[in-house]
C-alpha cells in the first residue's frame, strides 16, 4: 500500500501573499504532492502550509519550499508575535499511512542534511528526529529566537545537527522534526456554560487542573518549592483541552488537541469526555473534527464502537466510517463528508485515472470482453480470489451474529477482519496486474536507436517482466491464504451458509491456478532463468497445496450439507 507522510512547514511571512504564493508554487510543481492548506497570520507574520504525499516527493517539495523561502524572506527585517528563528522556522514530517515513525525520522534527517549542505542553513532536529534528549523539545531548539541565534551558534552545546555553525543572517536557522499526527477535535455539550466545559476539559487533559488546598475551586493554590503551581494530572495522555462557548452554534464545547493519536485516539478521547460530562450532569451531543484526519483513525474508531456492541469488526471500510461518524456524532453540527475530511480520500479524489475495481459488474465484464488486452486473465484471477475471500468473510459475519452464538462473536469477528484484509489486497491486485502489463508495454515503447538506448530498453523490459511475474504470484499467495478462512468457516461457521464457503473455495482455487498460468507465461519471456525457475517452483508448490486444501474444504462442505435437517 502507498506510504503517505504529511509536512507542515511554517514560514516567517504572513502578510505578503505574493511571497507565500512563490513558495507554494514551488510545492505544487512537485508531482505526487498535494497542497492541502495555506494558513497565513498577519499578527504572527507567519504562514503554516500543509502538504501530503509519498515520502520522497514530500521531502523534495519541502526542500524546494525551504530553498525559495531562503531566497525571498529576509529575517533581518522580520517582526511578528510568534517565536521564530528562521525564514522556514519549523518543518515537521508526520506519518499518515503505511509508514512507521522510525522511517519518518530517517526522511526528516535526510531533509535536514540536504537543507544544511545545499542551502547553508543551520538545522536542528527536534521531536522524534532529535539526536539528543534536550533537542526533542522545539522550545529548547528555538530558545533565543533569531535575535539570539549568533550567540547560540557560538556555543558548542548548540552546534547545529546539520549545516554551518556560523549565522546565515538572511535565512536564520530551521528546525526539522518528525512528530505524530495532531488532531483538532471538539466535543459538543448540552450546556452554554464555559465554566462547566472548562471543568470537564481539566478533568481529561494531560496537564489537568491546579491543585488547591481544601476547596477545589476557592482553596489556596498549591505551589512547589520553586514557586510553581502544582497540577493534578487529567485522565488522558497527549491531550490538550479547554472549554469554550461557540456563539455560532449556541453551545459550549471541549476543544482538544490530540497530540499523539497513537496514545489517545479520537474514540478514547470522546468516550472519556462523555464519562466526565455525565459525572457533572452534562450530556455530550456530538463532536466535530477541525481539519483532516488519517483514515486509520476513523477505522479504529468504528471497530472500537462495534466491539462495545459485541458485533463483528470485519465489515467494509465505508461501514466502519459510518459507525465512527454516528457513534461520535461527527455530523451533529454539520454534515460530515469523508471525502473532504479523510486525508487518503482527499488525495484519491485528485487521481483522475479510472480503476477497474470502480467499474460496475456489467462495466467490468464489458471492458474484459472488449478488444483491449487488459484486463486479462491475471486481473480476472485476482477478482475471483477477492470474491472467494468475500464469501468467507460473509460467512464469518453471519456466524458472528447468529442467535445463540453470542459467546463466539469474537472468534468469528477475528476471521471476518482477516477476510476483509485479504479481499482488499486482492482488489488492489486486480488493477495492479493491469498496471504490470502496461509497464511491459511502456518498456517496449522505449527508443532503441543507440547501443545505450538498447541496453536501457532491454533492462526495462526485463524488470517489467519480472514485476509481471511477481503480481500474479502475489495473487496466488493471497488467494491461497484465504483458504484458511474458508476452511474454518466450512468447519465452524453457520451451517446454513456452508455452501457459500464451498463456492469461496472454488473461487480461491480458480484464482490460484489462473494466476499460475500468468506466472508461467511471463516467466517464459525473461533472461534471468534462475529467477524464473525459482518463481515457477514456488508457484507450483502453492498450486499443489491449493488443490489439496480445496478437496478438504469441499469434503467438509458436502458433509455438513448431508447432515442438515
Amino acid at each position: 500500500m502507498k506510504k503517505l507522510i504529511e509536512c507542515v512547514p511554517n514560514f516567517s511571512e504572513g502578510r505578503d501573499m505574493t511571497i507565500i504564493k512563490q513558495i507554494t508554487d514551488r510545492i505544487e510543481a512537485v508531482e505526487g504532492v498535494k497542497l492541502l492548506d495555506v494558513d497565513p497570520g498577519a499578527a504572527t507574520n507567519r504562514t503554516v502550509v500543509t502538504i501530503v504525499g509519498s515520502p520522497d516527493e514530500v521531502i523534495e517539495a519541502a526542500f524546494q519550499a525551504v530553498k525559495k523561502a531562503s531566497e525571498i524572506i529576509d529575517m533581518r527585517k522580520h517582526k511578528g508575535e510568534h517565536p521564530r528563528m528562521g525564514a522556514t522556522d519549523v518543518c515537521p514530517l508526520i506519518p499518515v499511512a503505511n509508514i512507521s515513525m522510525e522511517e519518518t525520522v530517517e526522511y526528516a534527517r535526510k531533509l535536514a542534511k540536504r537543507i544544511g549542505d545545499e542551502l547553508g542553513i543551520s538545522v536542528y532536529c527536534y521531536e522524534n528526529a532529535a539526536f539528543t534528549p534536550e533537542r526533542k523539545n522545539l522550545a529548547n531548539c528555538r530558545s533565543g529566537e533569531y535575535e539570539g541565534l549568533a550567540e547560540k551558534l557560538s556555543n558548542p552545546q548548540w552546534k547545529p545537527d546539520f549545516g554551518p555553525v556560523s549565522l546565515n543572517a538572511k535565512s536564520g536557522a530551521t528546525a526539522v522534526g518528525a512528530r505524530d499526527f495532531l488532531v483538532a477535535f471538539n466535543v459538543n455539550l448540552n450546556t452554554t456554560s464555559t465554566r462547566r466545559a472548562n471543568s470537564i476539559a481539566f478533568d481529561v487533559r494531560e496537564k489537568g487542573r491546579v491543585k488547591r488546598e481544601g476547596d477545589p475551586i476557592t482553596g489556596k493554590i498549591v505551589k512547589d518549592e520553586k514557586g510553581n503551581q502544582v497540577f493534578i494530572p487529567g485522565s488522558l495522555k497527549a491531550v490538550k483541552a479547554i472549554g469554550w462557548f461557540i456563539e455560532e452554534y449556541g453551545i459550549a464545547q471541549i476543544s482538544m488537541n490530540l497530540t499523539n493519536i497513537g496514545i489517545t485516539p479520537v474514540h478514547v478521547a470522546f468516550d472519556e469526555v462523555c464519562k466526565k460530562a455525565e459525572a457533572r450532569g452534562i450530556r455530550v451531543t456530538g463532536s466535530e473534527l477541525v481539519g483532516l484526519i488519517p483514515l486509520k483513525a476513523l477505522l479504529d474508531a468504528g471497530k472500537y464502537f462495534l466491539a462495545k456492541q459485541q458485533r463483528s469488526l470485519g465489515v467494509d471500510e465505508q461501514e466502519l466510517i459510518k459507525i465512527a461518524v454516528k457513534s461520535m456524532g461527527l455530523d451533529d453540527l454539520k454534515p460530515f463528508d469523508p471525502q473532504e475530511k479523510i486525508i487518503e480520500y482527499k488525495l484519491a479524489a485528485e487521481d483522475k485515472s479510472k480503476k477497474l475495481v470502480d467499474f460496475t459488474v456489467k462495466g467490468f465484464n464489458n471492458e474484459t470482453a472488449s478488444e483491449s488486452p487488459a484486463p486479462g486473465g491475471g486481473s480476472i484471477a485476482a477478482l475471483a480470489g477477492a470474491l472467494g475471500a468475500s464469501l468467507g468473510t460473509m460467512v464469518a459475519n453471519l456466524s458472528s451474529h447468529k442467535r445463540g452464538w453470542d459467546d463466539r462473536w469474537q472468534y468469528f469477528s477475528d476471521w471476518a477482519e482477516k477476510g476483509q484484509k485479504l479481499k482488499d489486497q486482492l482488489l488492489f491486485l486486480v488493477d495492479e496486474d493491469t498496471n504490470a502489463f502496461n509497464k511491459i508495454m511502456d518498456a517496449f515503447s522505449l527508443p532503441k536507436k543507440t547501443e545505450a538506448e538498447k541496453n536501457i530498453r532491454k533492462q526495462a523490459i526485463e524488470d517489467a517482466s519480472k514485476y509481471a511475474i511477481e503480481i500474479p504470484f502475489k495473487v496466488m499467495q493471497t488467494s491461497f491464504s484465504s483458504m484458511e478462512l474458508l476452511e474454518a468457516m466450512a468447519k465452524d461457521g453457520n451451517p446454513n451458509s456452508v455452501s457459500d464457503a464451498g463456492v469461496g473455495a472454488l473461487c480461491a482455487r480458480t484464482a490460484v491456478l489462473g494466476a499460475f498460468l500468468n506466472v508461467k507465461i511471463n516467466a517464459a519471456g525473461i533472461d534471468d532463468k534462475d529467477f524464473a525457475n525459482r518463481m515457477i517452483a514456488e508457484a507450483q508448490k502453492i498450486a499443489d497445496e491449493c488443490m489439496q486444501k480445496e478437496a478438504m474444504i469441499l469434503a467438509q462442505v458436502n458433509n455438513v450439507i448431508q447432515n442438515l435437517k
